[in-house]
């Protein structure tokens, strides 16, 4: 079972800081240096000072951006910036957004959640992970102590658990913040006991599966095993044995899952359609040749809705084509250790068949890959030449994720994103104190 707990959140004092919309960031992973330091003129208090602190002239192991996060960050909490909550309780967190004109709501609940090597409890990841962010994240853990941003997990439900909290949230006004992408953040604290515990019974049973902060969940892990091998964790109900997370039922109807798409270059040569579709042909049936209309190919792939259609665009002619894999058998010849699912994702296909042997073996050449998720991103960066090959891929669903983390393997690197990214600075969580 996951261990899901209440607890004593750190929030901003907003009658210290002002709006909240000024005070919070997105992760670490999608702040650029441009977002870097529109989030630090934003406000002194911006959570940014925290969660990517910038580098300094002169930095050095003892004066560097992890320990002026933890000496900021000590700092607001002396003057009552950040303030502890007095009861222990659940954090309710709803997002509004917009992707394609379309607009969707997506809920979750941010708790306590104990800390587990994969594979020996119920906490499941989805996607690899690499030891550079880990390494960048544990210096931040060790010099603030505490959680800054949350891990994303999802669960099996059938709203049995927002039938619980909607009474509550919705009788109280939430805290609100707008993010630099027009998303609107709202946050409700839930302290009532009963409901509380209900919530918890309910979670109890059910695993847990990473969507997105793989790495910040690792880095729980290894600080824990540090804590433990140093004497600071007193039993199994100290805070280091959890780390923060947002819960978000798999059946929730604002749960979008966006495509990341491939920008390709290192190409050997500029490939044009027809050269594609020869490289293509042993394995591939053209079923759509769009000519330069993108969107049309998107749409073709959309309406088939199988893993295994990609799209195509050769830069160098400005065509489009979407292509169908014939037999898949062959993908139990690329990646035999892995199971049928993850052989039969389409970014599985892509990478281990299309990119790692036909284009290599037609086209030469070392293809690397620039990930965007919107058909705009991608039709801008073909207009202005910026890669030689622009591949459109399927997005996984909620079923990929389940039954693969299930079975105990990773999805290739780049297959979810989970839009929008949860904000740092709604809640903070002391990895020190209960």
């Amino acid at each position: 079972m996951a261990d899901i707990r209440g607890f004593r959140g750190f929030r901003y004092d907003l009658g210290s800081v002002g709006t909240l919309s000024d005070v919070v960031a997105p992760p670490y992973d999608v702040i650029d240096t441009a977002l870097q330091q529109k989030l630090y003129d934003a406000s002194p208090y911006n959570a940014i000072r925290l969660e990517l602190t910038r580098d300094e002239p002169g930095d050095d192991d003892q004066h560097n951006k992890y320990t002026r996060a933890g000496n900021t960050l000590r700092e607001w909490v002396a003057a009552n910036v950040i303030r502890q909550d007095t009861a222990r309780g659940l954090y309710v967190y709803e997002q509004e957004y917009t992707v394609e004109g379309a607009t969707f709501t997506r809920r979750g609940l941010m708790a306590r959640v104990r800390l587990e090597a994969f594979g020996k409890g119920k906490v499941f990841p989805h996607e690899q992970t690499m030891s550079g962010p880990k390494e960048d994240r544990l210096k931040l853990y060790r010099a603030t102590g505490f959680n800054l941003s949350p891990v994303f997990g999802l669960y099996p439900d059938e709203g049995e658990v927002f039938a619980l909290l909607e009474p509550l949230i919705r009788s109280a006004p939430p805290l609100v913040a707008k993010d630099h992408l027009g998303v609107t953040n709202r946050l409700w604290s839930v302290t009532d006991s009963a409901t509380v515990s209900k919530v918890i019974g309910l979670m109890g049973p059910k695993p847990v599966y990473i969507a997105d902060g793989h790495h910040r969940y690792e880095t729980g892990v290894k600080y824990l095993e540090e804590r433990r091998a140093l004497g600071e964790v007193a039993d199994d109900e100290a805070a280091p044995n959890f780390c923060l997370m947002m819960l978000v039922g798999m059946s929730d109807p604002g749960l979008l899952i966006l495509p990341t798409h491939r920008l390709v270059s290192g190409l050997a040569a500029n490939v044009t359609a027809p050269q594609l579709e020869a490289a293509l042909g042993g394995h591939f049936d053209i079923v759509e040749r769009t000519g330069t209309d993108a969107r049309a190919a998107w749409e073709h792939i959309e309406m088939d809705g199988a893993q295994t259609t990609l799209g195509f665009g050769t830069v160098a002619d400005g065509q489009w084509l979407v292509a169908k894999l014939r037999d898949t058998t062959v993908m139990a010849e690329l990646a035999p250790e892995q199971s049928d699912d993850w052989r039969g994702l389409g970014v599985s296909v892509l990478h281990k068949l299309v990119l790692d042997r036909l284009l290599r073996e037609r086209i030469g050449g070392e293809p690397a890959c620039k990930y965007v998720h919107l058909l705009s991103e991608v039709t801008d960066a073909t207009a202005k030449r910026e890669c030689q090959l622009a591949c459109l891929v399927p997005p996984a669903t909620m079923e990929h994720v389940e039954r693969i983390a299930g079975n105990g393997e990773k999805m290739p690197p780049k297959s979810t994103y989970f839009y929008p990214k949860l904000l740092t600075g709604l809640v903070f969580n002391s990895l020190k104190k209960d």
